[in-house]
């Protein structure tokens, strides 16, 4: 019987263990899309317990306590942060089979130097002892990310944010780690929704015109704040869709959507995807000049429990896997941007892991020499970020594309503790290449496996978005 969660967790054969230990837990990490906030990276900040790093806004956890039947005043509700605390570490102490016990249990090793295991006996001591670590020096925010082998990060921003937050770190020569925004333009596009005029009156305000009264305003509203992006050093993009939608209009016809709307108008299904297919057309042609990349990431429908919505709003754990993600119309989206010589490179990433092998023969028809895997599968995104599913992603990119060019893990985490997800994803990544060797599949020439394994955690990121490390 192996050790729980030894130093050789997930690694079952020695040329795993090989690349591992002397490869991926050597190289940095780069991490290129997550969710957490610049500001609480420019001040510093502490937190004064376990539960504000680990359940605060941790929709993963909260799914869980849920199926466990806990109230909700232990997930989201008035009780204390103690009560919380234990509630999840009583839950957690039967998630068998969870990513989610691999990756607290990766923490507690990692930040607190806890190799026991969290659970309702235990809970009274890794408080007290995670706690009287947080209150040391090395748990701040910054010392968590430099301690963490940090060398990028990419937030998540609005092009109405001000970018305050990264100036502020840029211009601090006491933090070395770059903090880059990644340009997601999801409210200037979803014009189905309630608030979009009001929120096209805060684009106005910050590219200071009167008004965007046109579709032709908006675009040149957008490029404007695209320039000041780049400007902070930004180079990445993001979407996030329902479906990657092809639905082509004429300049005119948009137009007059794009009119209705303003005109508080009820548009049609067939109406909104042509708005949102001439968006997605214009800022590729936009990305592809500045030689930024698109990511895209869809086959996620939302907020499903409208009781739970009304009450706690999105980004709350009531989200799940869309099972339309048609492969035509993201091949003919693509396809339009590169008849025009515009198609920027794009990393794909869908929730539904049934479309993995489309993804992958996507990929093959728009490679060229610009860029080793230029369009690119994304990494087992969001459900799909657990052994099983990223056995299956890697499996099938190696099968139908090039898993030596793929570009490798990210957080999307919102918690500063999260870049333990790198480290899973290593050790899984290391096993899944030794195991091929192991049987014959592959010969044991460390020196490319070694390069392969070395770019993959992190190489192929820097040079695939260009990041000026």
């Amino acid at each position: 019987m192996k050790t729980f969660m030894d130093k050789d967790f997930l690694l079952d054969n020695d040329t795993a263990k090989t690349l591992f230990h002397d490869y991926a837990e050597k190289t940095p990490v780069l991490d290129y899309h997550c969710h957490i906030n610049p500001r609480e990276i420019a001040e510093d900040r502490r937190f004064d317990n376990i539960t504000q790093v680990w359940l605060g806004g941790d929709h993963y956890k909260w799914r869980f306590m849920r199926s466990c039947g806990v109230d909700e005043k232990y997930i989201t509700g008035d009780a204390s942060d103690k009560e919380k605390f234990l509630k999840w570490a009583e839950c957690l102490g039967k998630a068998i089979g969870n990513p989610l016990y691999h990756w607290s249990h990766l923490e507690l090793q990692r930040y607190f130097g806890y190799h026991g295991t969290l659970n309702k006996n235990t809970a009274e001591e890794v408080w007290d002892l995670c706690n009287a670590k947080l209150a040391e020096p090395s748990m701040s925010v910054r010392s968590i990310i430099r301690n963490s082998n940090v060398t990028l990060i990419c937030t998540t921003d609005d092009p109405v944010d001000s970018l305050e937050w990264h100036k502020k770190i840029a211009e601090d020569p006491s933090f070395t780690v770059k903090v880059l925004p990644a340009w997601r333009p999801d409210k200037a596009m979803n014009i189905e929704k309630p608030d979009y005029l009001d929120y096209l009156e805060k684009l106005a305000a910050v590219t200071d015109v009167p008004e965007i009264a046109t579709f032709e305003a908006l675009k040149e509203a957008l490029k404007k704040r695209m320039a000041f992006f780049a400007s902070m050093g930004c180079n990445v993009s993001d979407h996030a869709l329902e479906y990657v939608m092809y639905c082509p209009a004429s300049e005119d016809d948009v137009e007059a959507i794009f009119l209705k709307r303003r005109n508080r108008i009820p548009l049609t299904k067939e109406e909104e995807l042509k708005f949102k297919t001439a968006f997605m057309l214009f800022v590729g042609e936009q990305y592809h000049d500045l030689d930024w990349a698109m990511q895209l990431h869809y086959g996620c429908k939302r907020d499903n429990n409208t009781l739970m919505y009304e009450k706690l709003g999105p980004d709350t754990g009531y989200d799940c896997i869309n099972n339309y993600a048609p492969s035509s119309q993201m091949a003919d989206f693509l396809n339009a941007l590169n008849q025009n010589d515009k198609l920027p490179r794009t990393v794909i990433y869908s929730l539904n892991p049934h479309d993995n092998q489309a993804i992958g023969t996507i990929l093959g028809c728009f490679q060229d020499s610009t860029a080793a895997a230029k369009i690119q599968q994304g990494s087992a995104w969001w459900f799909n970020d657990h052994k099983t599913g990223m056995i299956e992603q890697m499996t099938s990119l190696a099968n139908l594309g090039n898993l030596s060019g793929f570009v490798g893990m990210l957080t999307d985490s919102r918690s500063f503790l999260s870049y333990t997800r790198h480290e899973y994803f290593r050790r899984i990544l290391c096993n899944l290449l030794g195991t091929w060797v192991e049987n014959g599949e592959f010969p044991a020439d460390m020196d490319t496996l070694a390069e392969i394994v070395t770019d993959i955690s992190y190489n192929n990121a820097k040079r695939y978005f260009k990041f000026p490390l």
